[in-house]
Order: C-alpha cells, then structure tokens, then sequence
C-alpha cells in the first residue's frame, strides 16, 4: 500500500496488493508470541519469533520481558529487524517475553499503539499483546469508566487507542484479586476476536476468545512453554507443537508448569481467510495445513472453471499454491509467467507520475519468451478493488499474452471484515454490486472464475459451522454493535478521552517498576 508517497512492503515479501500505488488490499492484523524459559535468551528467541510472524504486521514492532521483578517493553514503529538490534535485545533480559507486530485494526498507526502495552494491575504489571479486533471496545470503554472513573490513566492516559489497551486498562483489578482472577472475570465480558498473549513479573498468560477466529498455538521447549499465533514461529525457536491454544481458555504458565480454565463456551468460528490467504503457507491450522488447504483450492477451482489455456501462471507469492493446485488438477503446465524484483524493501522515495503509472513494474515483470502468444490461466488469491489485477492484465497483454483468464482461489469479497483484517471499504470492493462476466470486462481479461464458497471451505476441511466466512457471506459469528460504535477510530473520535500527553516517549509503572522506551 502506498501511503503519502511512501511504499509499504509486506514483510514476507508476498506482493499480490502493494503493487499500485494506492492499492488498498487485504491486511493483516498482528503476530502474538510469548515464552516462558527460564536459561534462555528469551528476548533473542521472542525476536526470531515475531521474524516468523512478520506476515502479520509490518507497521511496529515490540517485545517485552520480565526477571521475575521487573518488567521491560521495548517497542518502535516498523519490520522486527528495524526495531531490534543486539543492543537492544540484550538490555531485554529474563526468563519471560511477549512479542508483538503490528497493522492497526482499532486505533492509527502510531507509536503509542504499538504493543505489547503496559499497565499497572492490583498487585505489579502487566504487559499484553493482541491479535484480532473487538468488536464491543464502546462497552468496554464505558466499563473502564464505571470501575475507574473517566480520569484517564495508564496506556489511555498516554494516548492509545487501541482495543487493547482498553483489555490492559481492564486488567488492573483490585487487591482482592489475582491477575488470573481479573483476567477470569473480564474476558467473558470481551466480545469479538482476540488471541491474547500477557504476562505479570513471574507468570505468562494467554487466552483466545469462545470462537478461535485468530489462530494460537501452544509449543514445548526443552527448558519452557512458547506460545505464537501461528506454528512456524514455533519452529524457528526449536519448540515442538503441543496443541491449538482452545477457543475460550485461558492458559497460565509459571515454575508450577501450565494451568489451564475455560472462561468461556466453545462455538468455533475460524477466520478461513486465514487458510485463503493471511496465515503463512507452512502453518496448521486445526491440523489441516495451509499450504495443503491452498493446492486444494487450486484443483477445485480447475474443476468449476475450466478453461482451454496454454500456461496456468501464479501472481507471486500467495498465488502460488493454488495454481500448483489448478495446474495439477487441469493438465495445463505450470509456469513462472512474472518474475519478481528480489529486493522489495521498504522505499521512501516518492515516484514521479511517470513510475507511478508503471508502479507495478517495480515489484513484477514479465517473462515475455514465457507468455508471448499463449493462452494463460492467471490465479490470484483474492480480488478487492481490481486495480492490481486491471494493471497485471494489461501488463501481461502488452509482454503478448494471447489470452487472459483470471481465477480467484477465494469467492468475491463482498463484505467488511470487523474481527482483524482491514479490507477496503465496502463501496470500494469490485464485487459489491458487479456480477463476475462485468468485473472480468472492468479488469479486461478473457474470462474470471472465482471458487464458489462450498469448494474453498471443503478444501480447508473444516465443517462450514465452524468456520467465519462473513466477508463472503455478510453472516457475522459474532453480534456487531451499532455503526456509532465500531470502527477503526473509535477512541480517537471518543472525545471523553481527551488528548495525550504531549512529548510523551516513555512511561513508567511505579507499581512493579516496569518501564517502555521509544527506540531512540
């Protein structure tokens, strides 16, 4: 996405919605892991793994670690390997971390937003880190009032506004109780998405709402527990995989080993965009494997919308495993149509009108001995507004393609999504109001097949019932509140919370002598 001139990269390179400037494609939402080890560099290994959860969040990044007394949060706007350098790990020092990255869902993109936050509770500190987004954060807000008062303290006082600081203002308690009897008390209060990673100075918690919409999983070291919202980050840090973090449980991990409770029903509503898209191709979710649950698409999708082509070809990355899938499935070879620039970083170099006309080019070009006069299969994950899709079209006619038949691994993408993922707005989405035959006229391409939604959640192998398809469908798992009080700025248009502190970069919480600090 370009935004004032500047180009945001995803961080695992994937390209199929950064490729025009202003191209406002499927977001992310955010990357949770904790570990509880004592006798490890927790900070080194919280950082490889938010490395592995990059995909996820790309706007900031932060961790924090506690000694069993003391509780430090480093954090700073940006990809994991700009915020953190040896320095900086090694100053994070002790036996428990919660690792976050960041794309805002619920409150801007600003340094105050970046997470893990932190807050004072009854009886020391808390620092937590949020994936997902809520969807009664007004209510919650109002319970803030009516517990606290409308003086404003910690990460609010400060000028976040993000749901969870919200959960974190929550979280503080009274003397009666312990963290893990606030936390039992709040979260069935808690309404929307969210897979919580927190911990105290001696204890890492972590907690998933009733219908698991964003994945958690639960890992085994030699010497602790990890805990990550996807498995890769499991592997990276050499951690077996024990089990899914359950929809409604809260997970406590100190030197007494792991506690497990239930706040909460199960009623499993997975986000399968995740399988679509979001999550990475090497992640298992609810033991089906993405990158499986992609190919799968890919074959289905042959077997609903074949077509006479030469070449299926991929938009790089994400639409690579279904058009393994479709190729398989179809007989028609598989090739590497568009090669990709190797070197996609983050640029701050605002284009000229010429190079913005071209933008895609910077990111993708084609192989023109490989598409000159075939008929080609071209498979994306998704189509959002058409821009992307529109400008490669073109692209691939102009390098002498004889045909263009475009098929999506998803069905249209019609509604918004209100449990994580940031989509355009719904008057932007090409298939709000246009039938398949009048977008593939609007991109120019031959032909347009999109999955239907019975074959897309086949492939993931999941039961229909247990799966959120509401950005398909318009059927949300979850109750929505009133359009007053949802939306991305919530809290900044929320003007009983007045204005931040100016010039504020740092706090501290006296309570349990826990500090954040801005990357200078």
């Amino acid at each position: 996405m370009w935004d004032n001139g500047h180009v945001a990269v995803r961080g695992d390179g994937r390209l199929n919605h950064d490729l025009l400037p202003g191209e406002k494609g499927p977001q992310d939402e955010c990357g949770v892991f904790g570990l509880w080890a004592p006798g490890e560099e927790v900070a080194k290994l919280a950082y490889f793994g938010l490395y592995a959860l990059q995909h996820r969040g790309q706007e900031s990044a932060g961790i924090a670690t506690s000694n069993g007394e003391q509780i430090l949060v480093y954090k700073d706007m940006g990809l994991v390997s700009q915020v953190f350098d040896e320095t900086a790990l090694g100053a994070l020092t002790g036996h428990i971390a919660v690792g976050h990255c960041r794309y805002s869902t619920t409150g801007g993109n600003t340094w105050e937003n970046a997470q893990p936050t932190l807050g004072a509770t009854a009886s020391g500190t808390v620092a937590l880190g949020h994936n997902g987004n809520l969807t009664n954060t007004a209510d919650l807000v109002d319970l803030v009032y009516e517990r606290y008062g409308t003086q404003r303290s910690g990460e609010l006082a400060r000028g976040n506004t993000t749901d969870t600081a919200v959960i974190t203002a929550l979280f503080a308690g009274d003397p009666e109780h312990t963290l893990e009897e606030t936390a039992m008390e709040v979260l069935p209060r808690v309404r929307g998405a969210f897979s919580l990673v927190f911990m105290d100075e001696t204890t890492l918690y972590a907690a998933r709402d009733p219908q698991g919409v964003r994945p958690l999983v639960l890992g085994r070291l030699s010497r602790g527990w990890v805990v990550a919202s996807e498995t890769p980050a499991l592997d990276i840090v050499g951690a077996s995989f024990v089990r899914e973090v359950e929809p409604g449980e809260l997970i406590r991990i100190d030197e007494d080993g792991l506690h497990s409770r239930h706040f909460a029903e199960t009623k499993h509503a997975g986000c399968v965009f995740e399988y679509v898209y979001l999550a990475r191709p090497d992640t298992s979710i609810r033991g089906r494997s993405v990158h499986a649950a992609r190919v799968e698409m890919g074959k289905l999708l042959a077997r609903e919308h074949a077509v006479e082509a030469d070449l299926v070809i991929p938009v790089p990355e994400s639409g690579t495993p279904a058009a393994v899938g479709y190729a398989q499935e179809s007989g028609i070879p598989f090739g590497q149509g568009l090669t990709k620039n190797s070197y996609v970083g983050r640029t701050f170099i605002q284009p000229s009108d010429t190079l913005r006309q071209l933008g895609i080019r910077l990111k993708l070009n084609p192989l023109r001995e490989v598409i000159k006069g075939k008929r080609l299969v071209v498979v994306d994950d998704s189509i959002v507004r058409g821009n992307t899709q529109r400008a490669l079209i073109r692209m691939l006619r102009e390098a002498g393609a004889k045909e263009v038949h475009v098929r999506i691994s998803s069905p249209p993408v019609k509604w918004p999504c209100f449990y994580g993922i940031d989509f355009a707005s719904r008057a932007e989405l090409i298939a709000n109001g246009l039938a398949a035959d009048e977008i593939a006229s609007s991109l120019g391409a031959d032909t347009l097949g999109y999955i239907s939604i019975e074959a897309m959640i086949e492939a993931t192998q999941q039961p229909a019932k247990e799966l959120c398809a509401a950005c398909f469908t318009g059927e949300y798992p979850i109750e929505l509140p009133a359009e007053a009080r949802r939306g991305k700025n919530l809290l900044e248009r929320d003007v009983t919370l007045g204005s931040p502190d100016d010039g504020l970069t740092s706090l501290s919480v006296s309570s349990g002598g826990a500090t954040a600090l801005q990357h200078p």
